[in-house]
C-alpha cells in the first residue's frame, strides 16, 4: 500500500502492521478504538487512554523525550508519531531504522485523513471509515457559523499565560464551534505568550482555561474573573479541543454547550 503521511513523505508499506509503537497520546487512543490491543506493544507515559493500556503496555518515554533504543528493542513494524508532539531529531533517528508514519494535524480534515491512513496501515479500514463518517455527522449536526458566539481566548499555560494561534488544531475546533479566536492578528507565533495586561486589552467575550497541558483550576479562574468582569471565564476539557481521533465523536456536542 502507498500513502503520503502528514509531512508529505511517501509511505510504501507492504503489509498490515502487527507490531505497533505509538508515541502520540491521541493516536494511541485511536489505535485502541480500532481494536489493536494485541498489535500495540509500546506507548509513551502520557498515553493515558485507555487506562488499561497505560498500566500494561511497554513505556517508551515521554513524547518529547523518547527512549529510542527501547523502541528498537520492541522491534516494531511501524511507529506512529506526530510532527509537533515529538522531537524532529528523535523521529529522524527512528526513520533510519524503522518505518515511521508522521502525522501533522492542523485542520479537522487533517485529522480525518490521518484516521483513514491509520486504518489502512493497520488493516482496520472498515472501522476507521465508519469513525470518519460518525465524526463528519457530528460535525454537521452541531455546525454553526464561525464567530457567531464572539471572541474566545483559549489558554493552555499559566505563568506566563500561553494561548494558540490560527495555525493549530485547537483554533480550527474553536471555529467549528462558532467562536472567533480572540488572538488572531494581534500576536505572532504558534503558541504566543501573554501578560495579564495583554489579556485585559483583548477583552475577549470568552476565556477558556484548558485542563491540559496546564491543569487550570479555581485559583486561575478567580484571578481572571477579577481582571475580566465582563468576560465569561470557563474551565474546559482540553482533550475535547486537542485530541484528534475517536474523541472527536463527542467533541462537537461538548463544544456546542460552551457558547
Amino acid at each position: 500500500m502507498q500513502i503520503h503521511d502528514g509531512i508529505g513523505q511517501r509511505f510504501d508499506y507492504p503489509h498490515k502492521a502487527d507490531r505497533i509503537v505509538s508515541v502520540v497520546p491521541s493516536q494511541t487512543e485511536l489505535l485502541a478504538y480500532l481494536g489493536l490491543n494485541q498489535e500495540v506493544i509500546g506507548i509513551t507515559k502520557f498515553c493515558v487512554h485507555p487506562q488499561a493500556w497505560h498500566s500494561t503496555k511497554h513505556r517508551v518515554g515521554g513524547t518529547k523525550k523518547l527512549h529510542l533504543e527501547k523502541i528498537l528493542e520492541l522491534n516494531p513494524d511501524i511507529v506512529f508519531a506526530n510532527k509537533e508532539e515529538n522531537e524532529r531529531t528523535d523521529i529522524e533517528w527512528l526513520k533510519e531504522r524503522v518505518p515511521v508514519y508522521v502525522s501533522d494535524i492542523i485542520t479537522i480534515d487533517d485529522a480525518l485523513r490521518m484516521i483513514g491512513d491509520v486504518g489502512l496501515l493497520c488493516g482496520k479500514s472498515t472501522i476507521a471509515d465508519q469513525l470518519i463518517q460518525d465524526i463528519q455527522h457530528e460535525r454537521d449536526v452541531f455546525k454553526v457559523p464561525s464567530g457567531i458566539y464572539g471572541t474566545a481566548l483559549y489558554l493552555i499555560w499559566q505563568d506566563p499565560f500561553m494561548t494558540i494561534s490560527s495555525d493549530t488544531f485547537i483554533h480550527h475546533m474553536l471555529e467549528a464551534a462558532g467562536f472567533e479566536n480572540a488572538l488572531e492578528g494581534f500576536f505572532e507565533g504558534r503558541y504566543p505568550t501573554l501578560e495579564l495586561a495583554d489579556i485585559i486589552a483583548l477583552q475577549p467575550k470568552f476565556v477558556f482555561l484548558s485542563s491540559e497541558p496546564y491543569p487550570f483550576g479555581e485559583k486561575e479562574l478567580h484571578q481572571l474573573k477579577m481582571a475580566l468582569p465582563d468576560s465569561k471565564i470557563m474551565l474546559v476539557d482540553g482533550e475535547m479541543f486537542s485530541w484528534y481521533g475517536p474523541r472527536m465523536k463527542e467533541a462537537f456536542s461538548y463544544l456546542s454547550t460552551l457558547g
